[in-house]
């Protein structure tokens, strides 16, 4: 399996961002972006996860494989973590939790209500449910906001895991992971120039 994306042309409110990015992620890679803030990172992982429209290029390989997690926890307050869980597995027709609950340290939280969890609980979980989805690609948007370093380790050893049984992760972040298997994309270099041809517009999705 092959996360395969080529000459791709981003925007924001209409305007090109980044224009003619390409790489390829294969099974059992991560690949980490890199660039300052405003660039487009969160727009180009938007696109790639088929939340918005490109201007050109193309997006091969994600359709139906991709689990995206951005800025949101996504998580339902009144609802204990592990229904939560059990909620989003069955959103994508899965049913043990188990595993998620482990791997970020949730199990003595697990009839807590999601909504008097700490900030950094609250990430956990969300971040947990990337082990209930059954995607193989992870592409996720600055996923340690609000970690501790002890839950930045336990997340990046849930994606090594995910890594080792052949999914893929893409994720946008400034901090080095210690991720043995990724390699680091600077997006700098495809910032649009003022004259980059306008294809289709993102418009209707702001």
């Amino acid at each position: 399996m092959t996360l395969a994306v080529t000459n791709l042309t981003i925007a924001r409110g209409g305007l090109p961002v980044l224009a003619d990015v390409s790489f390829a992620l294969e099974a059992g890679q991560a690949l980490i972006l890199r660039g300052p803030n405003g660039v487009g990172k969160t727009t180009l992982l938007r696109t790639i996860a088929g939340l918005q429209p490109s201007l050109n290029g193309t997006v091969a390989g994600a359709q139906d494989q991709i689990a995206y997690a951005a800025h949101s926890d996504g998580l339902k307050a009144m609802l204990s973590v592990s229904e939560n869980l059990t909620f989003w597995a069955e959103v994508f027709g899965q049913s043990d939790i188990s595993n998620a609950l482990k791997a970020f340290d949730l199990e003595s939280l697990s009839d807590s209500l999601a909504g008097t969890l700490s900030a950094g609980q609250k990430r956990r979980l969300g971040l947990a449910r990337l082990l209930v989805t059954g995607r193989p690609i992870w592409v996720l948007d600055e996923p340690t906001v609000s970690l501790d370093t002890a839950s930045v380790a336990m997340f990046a050893a849930a994606v090594e895991a995910h890594l080792k049984s052949g999914g893929m992760a893409l994720i946008a972040t400034h901090i080095n992971l210690g991720i043995e298997q990724a390699n680091v994309l600077d997006v700098t270099p495809f910032i649009a120039r003022n004259d980059v041809a306008m294809g289709s517009s993102d418009e209707a999705f702001l």
